[in-house]
């Protein structure tokens, strides 16, 4: 039976308020889980796919995403043997007192959290701040700890250089829909390469089809199937960039019963063909190493 999404409690250290840590592989490989803590984590290496709320996307070295409290996230890494490291921060909204947000001053942060509910992905010179200060706050002591977050939140908060990623309304779940939704999602993680049915999705939620459909449909603002299918596609996109398994292959493998079904879905989700896919990320990682070979070549 599928599970709902792990209840992660932080242990702190008598002498500090809130977590800056960084985690490898194993350690790194949490299943879907939730939180009281809104989370900033910076991928310091490796790449793999991010699933936020409703969210399905891909991340990689230098990524920065911040979710808030009680929003359900998991971080797969590409391959088993791939290395993964990441920057974790978490913090509750009450940590620095009750009052604190209260502050006119604090205002702007206040905003920032409410809108991390729906998850955030940095961009911009904003990340590249996040990228400099967030490793910093691991090794930090005393007070000086406070000061380095409040940075990181007002760099955020003023820039407002990020796209939210997750169209789940969070507060809007009581602990019931809660439960419900998220053994759904669990399911699907587990079991989107073989073919799932309606009528076995909807016996996991304990709704008949119709129920089913409206309620998915009314917690994540889409359908079941689109989601599924973006679950899909995400696999299919490792696959393409990180194998050189032939595309009807990966169409297969990823859970689609037709070559023709595997293109049409991933030309509405990527807004590209799955060829022109693995071209583009074939040049750019020609692209990224071509500085290093360069140098090589400069001192032969």
């Amino acid at each position: 039976m599928a599970k709902r999404p792990l209840i992660e409690k932080l242990t702190l250290t008598e002498d500090a308020s809130f977590l800056a840590r960084t985690y490898c592989t194993p350690q790194f490989e949490v299943p879907w889980h939730q939180h009281l803590e809104t989370e900033i984590i910076l991928f310091n290496e490796g790449e793999g796919t991010a699933f936020i709320g409703n969210y399905i996307g891909h991340f990689k070295s230098g990524d920065v995403f911040v979710m808030g409290a009680n929003l359900p996230h998991m971080f797969q890494n590409s391959r088993a043997e791939m290395k993964v490291s990441a920057t974790v921060i978490q913090f509750t909204a009450n940590f620095w007192g009750t009052l604190f947000l209260e502050l006119p001053e604090a205002k702007p942060i206040q905003q920032l959290l409410q809108t991390a509910l729906q998850g955030l992905r940095l961009e911009g010179d904003c990340l590249y701040q996040l990228q400099r200060l967030l490793p910093q706050l691991e090794n930090a002591q005393g007070f000086q700890r406070i000061i380095l977050l409040c940075q990181c939140l007002q760099q955020i908060a003023s820039t407002r250089q990020f796209v939210k990623v997750s169209t789940q309304e969070v507060k809007s779940l009581n602990s019931k829909q809660r439960e419900r939704i998220d053994k759904v999602y669990q399911y699907t993680f587990s079991n989107f390469q073989e073919l799932i049915a309606l009528n076995t999705i909807a016996g996991i939620a304990d709704m008949s089809v119709p129920a089913f459909c409206n309620y998915f449909r009314k917690s994540t603002k889409k359908t079941y199937i689109d989601f599924l299918n973006e679950v899909r596609i995400g696999y299919a996109c490792r696959q393409l960039m990180e194998t050189q398994k032939n595309i009807e292959a990966i169409g297969y493998e990823s859970g689609f019963n037709t070559l023709a079904n595997f293109n049409k879905q991933f030309l509405k989700i990527k807004k590209i063909n799955p060829s022109q896919f693995r071209r583009q990320y074939s040049r750019a990682v020609t692209a990224a190493l071509a500085p290093t070979q360069d140098a090589v070549r400069s001192f032969e």
